[in-house]
C-alpha cells in the first residue's frame, strides 16, 4: 500500500541579507560532517552485518532496521534543505506494509522500496561530499578571521632572523609594514568571498542530498500532476462539448427545422395563397434571426470576442452586465492594460471559471448579491466569486461546480468552495502564472 506520491511543507522563512544566509550556508556545511561520518560509520556497519549473516534469518532483520536508520537520517537532512536552497521541504512517501501484514511482509517492506535505496546510497556517499565542502569552508573561514585581524595579533608572533614570511618569498620587503599589509589584504580578500565559498559549498552538498533524497520523488509528483491536469482537462472538454451539443439541440437546431418547415409550407402556399406565404416568410424570417442570436449566443461562450480583443477584464465586465444576479466586479488595476495582458490559455480558463460561477450563483443559490475580485498576486492568479445564497454548493460530480474545478486543474491551478448550508457561498481559484 502506497501514500500520495510526495509530501511538501512550507520552506521557512528566507534569511534576510547576506550575513544571515552566510550563517545558515555555513551551519549547513559545518553541520554536515558530523552528520555524515555517524550516518557512513552506522549504515557502512549495518550494511556489513547484514551481508555478513545474509546466509542466516538475522540478516534480513538487520538490513530492514538499516534501511529504517538510512531513512531517518535522510529525514533529517530533508529538514535542513529548505534553509539552503529556499524552496518548500519534500518528503517521499515510502511504501508502507498492508494493513495485517506478517511480520515477515513487514521487513521486507523497505527492501522493495527504491527510496530507501537511495537513503542508503546518499548516506554512505555523502561523506565525501560533506569532507570536501567542509574543509574548504573551515579554511576559508579561518583565512578570512586570521588575515583581517592579523594586524591586531602580528606582534605577538615571535619572528626569528633565519624566518622567512611570505611577502618575503613574494619581494615584497621583510619589514612588518609589508607582512601585516599582505596577510590583511588576503584575509579580506576572503573575507568578501566566504558567502559565495559558503554558498557554493553549501548548494553542492544540497544538490546531492536532492539528486538522492527528493529528486525521484519530485519528478514523480510532478508526472502525478501532469496525468491529473491531462485528465481533468479531458473531462472538462467532454462537459464542455456535451453542454454545447445539448444548447444546439434545444436551440438553433430545433428552429432551424421549424425555419425548413415554413420555407416548404411557403413554397406550397405560393400558388395558391400568396398572402398566407407571405405571412410563413415573415415567420421563417423571425425564426432566422432568433437562431442567429441563439448562435452569438453561444459563440460567446465558446470564445468570446471581446476577451481576444479588449481583455479579461472588459470581457468579465461584460459577463457581469449580462448576469441575472447583481455583481459587484473588482479587477486588478494591472490586468486592464496592455502590458499586464495574460496568456490566452490563463484568460480563458479565468472567464470560463467565472462564467460557470456566476450560472451555478444563478441557477441554485438564490443570492441577491455577488461579488467577484480577480487579482494577480505574484506568480499567480487569484478569483474569488462570493454571494449571499443559501449556500450548500460541493464539488460532486456531475454538478457544475465538477466543472470548474477540471478547468482550473487542467490549467494547474486550484478550486477550493467554503459554502456552509445557510450561506455565504465563496469559491476561490488559482491559476498559475
Amino acid at each position: 500500500m502506497t501514500a500520495l506520491p510526495v509530501a511538501t511543507l512550507p520552506a521557512p522563512a528566507p534569511a534576510r541579507g547576506v550575513a544571515g544566509q552566510l550563517l545558515r550556508d555555513s551551519g549547513y556545511v559545518l553541520l554536515g560532517l558530523p552528520l555524515a561520518l555517524v550516518s557512513f560509520v552506522l549504515l557502512v556497519v549495518g550494511l556489513a552485518l547484514s551481508v555478513g549473516l545474509l546466509v542466516t534469518t538475522v540478516g534480513l532483520p538487520i538490513l530492514a532496521g538499516t534501511l529504517y536508520a538510512a531513512r531517518g537520517l535522510a529525514d533529517i537532512e530533508r529538514l535542513r534543505l529548505p534553509a539552503v536552497l529556499r524552496q518548500p521541504r519534500v518528503r517521499p512517501a515510502y511504501r508502507t506494509p498492508e494493513p495485517g501484514a506478517k511480520l515477515w511482509r513487514r521487513v521486507f517492506v523497505p527492501m522493495r522500496d527504491a527510496q530507501s535505496w537511495l537513503d542508503l546510497a546518499h548516506g554512505i556517499s555523502k561523506l565525501v561530499v560533506a569532507l570536501v565542502t567542509f574543509v574548504l569552508t573551515l579554511v576559508w573561514w579561518a583565512v578570512a578571521v586570521t588575515g583581517a585581524l592579523y594586524w591586531a595579533y602580528d606582534w605577538a608572533i615571535p619572528h626569528g632572523p633565519d624566518d622567512q614570511d611570505l611577502s618575503q618569498l613574494l619581494g615584497m620587503g621583510d619589514g612588518s609594514v609589508a607582512r601585516i599589509a599582505l596577510n590583511t589584504a588576503l584575509g579580506l580578500f576572503a573575507l568578501f568571498t566566504l558567502p559565495l565559498v559558503a554558498r557554493g559549498c553549501a548548494l553542492l552538498q544540497a544538490g546531492f542530498a536532492r539528486t538522492l533524497l527528493t529528486g525521484v520523488a519530485e519528478m514523480r509528483h510532478r508526472i502525478t500532476t501532469l496525468e491529473e491536469q491531462k485528465r481533468a482537462a479531458a473531462s472538462a472538454e467532454a462537459v464542455a462539448l456535451r453542454r454545447l451539443e445539448r444548447d444546439i439541440h434545444d436551440g438553433p437546431q430545433q428552429r432551424l427545422v421549424r425555419l425548413a418547415m415554413d420555407l416548404s409550407r411557403a413554397r406550397q402556399q405560393l400558388a395558391t395563397d400568396p398572402d398566407a406565404a407571405g405571412r410563413t416568410l415573415d415567420e421563417a424570417v423571425a425564426q432566422t434571426r432568433e437562431a442567429l442570436a441563439e448562435l452569438r449566443a453561444l459563440s460567446r461562450g465558446i470564445a468570446p470576442p471581446i476577451l481576444v480583443d479588449r481583455g479579461l477584464p472588459s470581457a468579465l465586465a461584460a459577463l457581469a452586465g449580462r448576469a441575472l444576479v447583481p455583481v459587484e466586479l473588482v479587477t486588478g488595476p494591472d490586468l486592464g492594460t496592455p502590458a499586464g495582458r495574460l496568456d490566452p490559455a490563463v484568460e480563458n480558463t479565468a472567464y470560463f471559471v467565472v462564467a460557470e460561477a456566476l450560472t451555478n450563483v444563478a441557477k441554485h443559490s438564490g443570492a441577491s448579491t455577488c461579488r467577484v475580485e480577480v487579482s494577480r498576486a505574484g506568480g499567480q492568479l487569484d478569483i474569488v466569486v462570493s454571494d449571499d445564497g443559501v449556500g450548500g454548493a460541493h464539488l460532486a460530480k456531475g454538478h457544475g461546480l465538477a466543472g470548474i474545478a477540471d478547468r482550473a486543474r487542467a490549467a494547474g491551478g486550484t478550486l477550493d468552495v467554503v459554502s456552509p448550508v445557510g450561506g455565504p457561498t465563496v469559491i476561490s481559484a488559482t491559476l498559475p502564472l
